[in-house]
């Protein structure tokens, strides 16, 4: 036998492999959603003019949206909009954990705490997954019925555990609602499990990996939406009715979405599901004509990859570009992700429209940081946040929440504040054409660490060109998953 050759072949045949179980994973969604009526999220109408909604979201005009970028930001804003509720306090969350501190310092209220006090006020209701029910998976059923155990213990605070998750499968939204006045929609975890949540944009040195996260804070009219599908779940799975949300006034100029994935079968209050964050995703990066800038932990969906390759394949422009800044190490999955990068790496074919990078600490002997926030932006134009990651996971099986804006002002603001961040330089640096400041800045950090790397040093900036892929890279491992794990 020729080993030589062996490189070559196993590679080809994942790839015709590959192509085939995705091909299958993707006529399996498009069956299911089919099925209860959301075939228009898989194809979404194209998006003209300015009409970049998900068609089948409500928009609401009048709210007053803004992005918290990292737990420090984003943490003590939701304890003191805790500490002042005068009606309500609703929280839906993947876990959280009692001890958790959402302020930095030895002084700082454990999380329990600040709910017990908000209790003895105002009625305050705590919704969380009730934990995997193989102990292989975290957070563990064991582990979350002790938390809210803890959580009740000598206080009012009323918390619900819902079980209600496909197979293999949770609750991922992460909202807190005050007074049905304000929401916190995000990517935000109330918990240390695996990391500290509690980082800054500057990542310093900590004991626990770092998290780098977003979150928004809402008001307006689309405040109701939040406290409605809380509401929802909350009657459901606890059989206690809460009262309706509350209308609120206009509170600002920016129109929002809010945006979910709820799986069919999963609630009697939308018995079909909904689907309104991979409507929302597919419809705007098909519409892409200047740049799509994505943060996400996973990249495993060959939906939305699909569409990233017909846009390095057919480029609107020379200067289109697409930026993608992922976690180093998965805490899952890294072997899906790095099959789907595989793929856009081989329809870029080496033109420099696409480059993924990853963020690291202050040094490469630091802590590191864990890439957990979830956004979108395209074109300066469109604007998403939430909890929903890009893979199958997110898009069709576990319960979502994300907020989708058109506000071009805070599209933008968001994008430079993100920049500035991760590249270290201050946001009048990076206003300018993005593809240049993508080649100029952004692919010349990466180009200058590899080659430190390459002379044996250490590299000495936060941000990394994501490494170790090839254009075959792990093909087949991404299809399987989403074929036997996802679907």
């Amino acid at each position: 036998m020729d080993l030589t050759r062996r490189p070559f072949r196993v590679p080809a045949i994942d790839d015709r492999l590959g192509d085939a179980v995705e091909a299958a994973t993707r006529a399996h969604h498009r069956r299911r959603l089919t099925r209860h009526g959301w075939a228009d999220a898989l194809d979404p109408s194209p998006a003209v003019d300015d009409d970049w909604w998900a068609p089948r979201a409500r928009m609401r005009d009048g709210n007053r949206l803004e992005v918290l970028i990292d737990g420090s930001a984003a943490l003590p804003e939701i304890e003191r909009a805790i500490a002042g509720a005068e009606h309500s306090v609703h929280i839906a969350g993947w876990h959280a954990s009692p001890d958790f501190r959402l302020s930095p310092g030895p002084d700082a209220a454990p999380l329990r705490d600040v709910l017990a006090i908000a209790a003895e006020r105002v009625p305050t209701r705590l919704l969380l997954w009730a934990g995997a029910p193989l102990p292989v998976i975290t957070p563990a059923r064991k582990l979350v019925a002790k938390a809210r155990a803890e959580f009740v213990r000598d206080s009012r605070l009323e918390c619900a555990l819902d079980r209600r998750e496909r197979s293999m499968h949770c609750h991922h939204e992460k909202i807190v609602v005050i007074d049905d006045r304000v929401a916190y929609v995000g990517g935000i975890d109330l918990t240390a499990l695996s990391g500290n949540r509690f980082d800054s944009p500057d990542h310093p040195r900590a004991d626990s990996l770092g998290w780098h996260d977003c979150a928004t804070r809402l008001e307006g009219p689309a405040v109701e939406d939040v406290a409605g599908h809380f509401r929802h779940r909350w009657q459901e799975v606890t059989g206690r009715t809460i009262p309706a949300p509350r209308p609120q006034p206009v509170a600002g100029t920016s129109s929002v979405q809010v945006l979910r994935t709820v799986p069919n079968g999963t609630y009697d209050f939308l018995p079909d599901g909904e689907f309104t964050i991979l409507q929302a995703y597919l419809r705007a990066l098909s519409a892409a004509t200047s740049f799509i800038h994505l943060e996400n932990q996973f990249l495993w969906s060959p939906e939305v990859v699909d569409v990233l390759i017909d846009k390095l394949r057919n480029p609107p422009s020379e200067e289109f570009r697409v930026l993608l800044v992922l976690p180093a190490h998965p805490n899952n999955g890294g072997d899906t992700t790095c099959g789907q990068l595989g793929r856009l790496i081989a329809a870029d074919d080496d033109a420099g429209r696409q480059l993924a990078v990853t963020v690291i600490g202050p040094t490469a002997r630091s802590t590191g940081v864990y890439v957990h926030a979830k956004v979108g932006i395209v074109d300066d134009r469109w604007l998403t946040v939430g909890s929903a990651n890009l893979n199958e996971h997110s898009l069709f099986n576990d319960t979502e929440m994300n907020v989708l804006t058109d506000d071009r002002a805070l599209a933008r603001d968001t994008r430079l504040r993100l920049w500035a961040e991760h590249t270290g330089r201050p946001t009048e640096e990076l206003d300018g054409p993005v593809h240049e400041v993508v080649d100029g800045l952004w692919r010349r950090i990466c180009d200058e660490q590899d080659a430190i790397s390459a002379r044996g040093g250490e590299p000495q900036h936060r941000v990394r060109r994501l490494s170790g892929l090839s254009r075959r890279l792990d093909r087949l491992q991404g299809p399987l998953r989403g074929l036997v794990v996802d679907g």
